[in-house]
């Protein structure tokens, strides 16, 4: 496990995954897909900086290529309100070789020889264009592979943040970090690759034994629903997105009192405008987005957990 400088305490980070709007039912393309929320990140931006919170975008393909895109997150990297990093959408990264389909969304169940070159140019694509280095890492769909991380030590990232602690996505092709710590911990012996894994905390009376149960829960949704209606056992995501303010303040107490020197926190940039992800379908749900982000970083500095950023967790980590 990662150790943190004295005084570095408890932080929190906040994720974005910056990409393009496609359809969330698993059906895949490299074409067709919308870029007309991105205009609306230039009022998150702004949201961002009224509560004092430096946020990562984590840029894929398209937004990478895009001028617009590069306008907004770029000025704000420039004056130093927000960091950039990469996220890989393997389906509309060049180079396009493979079969686009369900398995192969997961950027780690490609070929490494190809799953690093499209990573690498999406890499430069995106120095060039935010005129910033990444140095955090995030697969979509939470696609890592055996490889990965040996191509992200050689590219010069120093973050991953791709492991969905407390998730299993083996039944759709993908990788099971059920079992996975919430804690940040060294990916290699070297120390030169930080897993700094998204916050997902079990709640409940059972919550001790949540690794043991819930794998059987997501089997028999109705058991779910049974347990967290009855404060046995609920599983929470540190995300606006189908996480309701007061689950979510649920789970920070819970990670704070349990000692998470970071507090990762996530959701998809296409969420920023209605009518793009099940989450945001209008007006009020992207106002109950923004009071959720509100609400939480309220509690937070009552809590005294600040908000961090890439460079001081690089800073602050012991290496």
């Amino acid at each position: 496990m990662a150790r943190f400088a004295d005084g570095f305490g408890q932080r929190t980070l906040l994720t974005v995954d910056t990409e393009e709007e496609f359809e969330w039912n698993d059906s895949f393309r490299s074409d067709g897909y919308g870029l007309a929320h991105v205009r609306w990140i230039a009022k998150f931006q702004q949201f961002c900086e009224g509560i004092g919170v430096v946020p990562v975008y984590l840029v894929d393909w398209p937004i990478a290529k895009d001028r617009q895109a590069q306008d907004i997150i770029g000025d704000a990297v420039a004056r130093g309100k927000a960091e950039v990093g990469v996220q890989l959408h393997p389906w509309v990264n060049p180079p396009l070789k493979e079969e686009i389909c369900t398995r192969n969304s997961f950027a780690g169940n490609l070929p490494p020889s190809l799953e690093e070159e499209k990573f690498r140019r999406l890499r430069d694509a995106i120095e060039k264009g935010f005129e910033a280095a990444p140095l955090i890492y995030r697969a979509g769909r939470y696609g890592l592979g055996t490889q990965t991380a040996r191509y992200l030590c050689a590219q010069g990232i120093a973050i991953d943040s791709s492991v969905r602690s407390r998730y299993d996505y083996s039944r759709r092709h993908g990788p099971d970090y059920s079992r996975h710590p919430v804690t940040p911990y060294w990916v290699d012996p070297e120390r030169r690759l930080l897993e700094l894994p998204l916050t997902t905390v079990f709640w409940g009376m059972l919550r001790q034994q949540g690794p043991q149960i819930f794998p059987l829960v997501e089997k028999l949704p109705r058991l779910g629903g049974l347990l967290a209606k009855t404060g046995m056992l609920e599983r929470i995501a540190l995300t606006p997105e189908g996480v309701s303010l007061d689950e979510a303040l649920r789970g920070c107490d819970i990670a704070i009192d349990d000692g998470l020197p970071v507090l990762v926190l996530s959701f998809h940039s296409p969420s920023l405008a209605p009518g793009h992800t099940p989450y945001v379908r209008d007006e009020d749900d992207l106002d109950t987005l923004y009071d959720w982000l509100r609400g939480v970083y309220a509690y937070l500095d009552s809590r005294g957990v600040r908000p961090t950023t890439v460079a001081e967790i690089m800073a602050a980590v012991d290496s």
